[in-house]
């Protein structure tokens, strides 16, 4: 029976559809003006479209992003990218090594942590080896949703089917589903998802920079000396070898050697211990350099890199400032601060000599390296005004990077043999990130990614609607009659089509649940085994490739790649169909 709310709802699914693949809204905006629509007609209830907020797997998403970013400023992580990661210079090098690595771990654990955690270190790659993130975020995703879709753990969306089939009782010879169900099509699927995008990926994906890099795209340029540590890496090593030119992202001006200044510096020059080279730098890419792993030390900063805190600023010398007139040498800027000057920028024009010798005038933005006590030393300067901050050191220790790596890993173990909550778990490691002082909790507000909880929460609230409404049950019922025709095979293609239309467009869960009981209908109908039709359910949720808020972690990637919702189409549609393909082959071989 066709009904107002059935059209109306019908209505809001073309406006967002519209809306999303022509990125005409934004996603957020999008969702919330179909929301309040149904809203104001009463096909939701307040009640209905906010309880995505008290929902424990949102929770979790956000939490997992804190802690993630306290993850990220370990240690740890780096040194084991770096070792995965080191030798690789090509898009087809990296995308390869990512995919196996990262699908290899979502087959055991949870996969949003990884993509969380691997986010950070593909921006640094990709500004070091000058690509677009955009070129690896989404298969980024992919692989994580590829290797989570291969075990009955990897994923939460394979762990709601599976309670399903211990609760059903339409189908009673239908058993548990076991670890490795999932593995005849997930892992043949992660192969060839590997081989789909490591060639064809980067044709496929658009070159595009990052949100990050368009909102830095005018930072100031400053030139930074950096001297060669005594017993660095880098000494021996030519220009070319050294991936100072390519890897750094950073322009290399001229080498100060001794007595004498090398300009327009030629690929094949040899380093050596003490060498000063001058780079020119936007603020994005001056951490890169303050490292201990770089083989460089800046050497206006000093002992300052072994303080546990320490920030990069931006301040801008006031008109009334003492510092005017004297030389950064002079300035005892170090004693009077905590932080050293590291580079000076005037309005565009090139400072001339050694950074020591430059004179300080009125309206210079220095760029400094502040250590824990500048805060309190500049609370009643008036000798500069604070801009920004450029970016954050935190120098924990192994032992403590240790104690953060070690724990995440272990609740993320108890989480999948449900001794307790990853809810919990995640609380519990964010007040031990606090107690060991690697977080600020007046920073954590700062953190929270609330754009992402609105557009889960509010799709959450959609697939309420399509359900009161009655319009999944009516696209599910005439997709399900239109295949009947083709027998055991078409139908569990066509069990696989609709789930896969619904977790894209709607949510998985949303999805799972809405086919789920269909499925096993049609199973009883048909009299073969339940197995493949709610492992087709189970696949096609889980795998969703063609919308970024299809799954969270398509999500997590699409505002920081910059993407437009038809980059997740174009790219995602044809590994859909592959994925649909195998799927439906293996089952159907396997079960009829």
């Amino acid at each position: 029976m066709i009904t107002f709310d059935l059209i109306l709802v019908f209505v809001v699914l073309l406006f967002i559809l519209v809306s999303l693949y022509w990125n005409l809204l934004g996603i957020s905006f999008t969702f919330l003006i179909g929301i309040m629509v149904l809203g104001i007609f009463g096909i939701l209830t307040p009640s209905e479209i906010i309880d995505g907020f008290g929902n424990e797997q949102v929770a979790v998403v956000i939490l997992m992003l804190l802690f993630s970013d306290v993850i990220r400023k370990t240690d740890i992580i780096e040194f084991i990218f770096d070792r995965l990661f080191h030798k690789t210079r090509t898009y087809r090098g990296f995308v390869g090594r990512m995919i196996l690595a990262v699908s290899g771990l979502s087959m055991f654990m949870n996969n949003i942590p990884l993509v969380a955690v691997m986010m950070p270190y593909i921006n640094s790659w990709t500004k070091r080896n000058r690509y677009a993130p955009s070129k690896f975020l989404i298969p980024l995703s992919y692989a994580a949703i590829l290797g989570g879709s291969a075990t009955l753990i990897g994923t939460s969306t394979n762990l709601i089917v599976n309670s399903m089939v211990i609760n059903q009782t339409i189908l009673p010879d239908l058993q548990s589903l076991s670890m490795f169900d999932f593995a005849w099509v997930g892992v043949p699927m992660v192969i060839l998802g590997w081989l789909y995008l490591v060639l064809f990926g980067n044709a496929l994906l658009p070159s595009k920079a990052g949100v990050m890099d368009e909102f830095s795209s005018g930072s100031r340029e400053y030139v930074i000396e950096a001297k060669v540590r005594m017993r660095s890496h880098l000494i021996g090593k030519t220009i070319r070898e050294s991936g100072l030119l390519d890897i750094r992202g950073l322009n290399l001006a001229a080498i100060l050697r001794k007595s004498f200044r090398i300009t327009e510096v030629p690929d094949d020059v040899v380093l050596d211990g003490g060498d000063i080279l001058v780079f020119t730098s936007e603020t994005r890419n001056i951490a890169d350099l303050i490292s201990d792993k770089s083989g460089l030390i800046l050497p206006e900063v000093g002992m300052l890199t072994r303080v546990r805190h320490a920030n990069v600023n931006e301040v801008v010398v006031s008109q009334n400032s003492s510092l005017i007139n004297n030389s950064v040498r002079n300035s005892n800027f170090r004693g009077k601060y905590d932080a050293a000057i590291i580079s000076v920028h005037r309005n565009g024009e090139k400072t001339e000599g050694k950074l020591g010798n430059v004179i300080l005038k009125s309206g210079d933005v220095l760029l400094l390296f502040a250590g824990e006590n500048f805060v309190s030393r500049t609370k009643d300067t008036s000798d500069f005004y604070f801009i920004s901050k450029v970016s954050e050191f935190i120098n924990l220790g192994w032992s403590k990077s240790l104690i953060l790596v070690g724990g995440f890993l272990l609740v993320i173990g108890l989480a999948v043999f449900n001794v307790i909550s990853l809810f919990m778990g995640l609380i519990m490691m964010i007040l031990v990130s606090m107690v060991l002082k690697a977080t600020n909790p007046r920073d954590i507000p700062h953190t929270i990614d609330y754009n992402l909880a609105l557009i889960i929460v509010l799709s959450l609230a959609f697939g309420t609607a399509m359900i009161k409404s009655g319009a999944a049950d009516l696209v599910a019922n005439g997709v399900i009659t239109a295949f009947f025709p083709l027998g055991k095979v078409g139908v569990l293609l066509g069990i696989y089509i609709i789930t896969a239309v619904m977790a894209a467009y709607l949510t998985t869960k949303a999805a799972v649940a809405i086919v789920f009981p269909i499925a096993l209908s049609v199973a009883q109908q048909l009299g073969v085994p339940g197995t493949p039709f709610v492992l087709a359910v189970a696949y096609a949720a889980a795998c969703t490739f063609i919308t970024p808020h299809g799954y969270v972690t398509n999500l997590m990637v699409y505002g920081p790649g910059g993407y437009a919702f038809r980059d997740f189409l174009k790219i995602g549609l044809p590994l859909t169909l592959i994925y649909m393909a195998v799927a439906v082959i293996v089952l159907s071989r396997i079960y009829f």
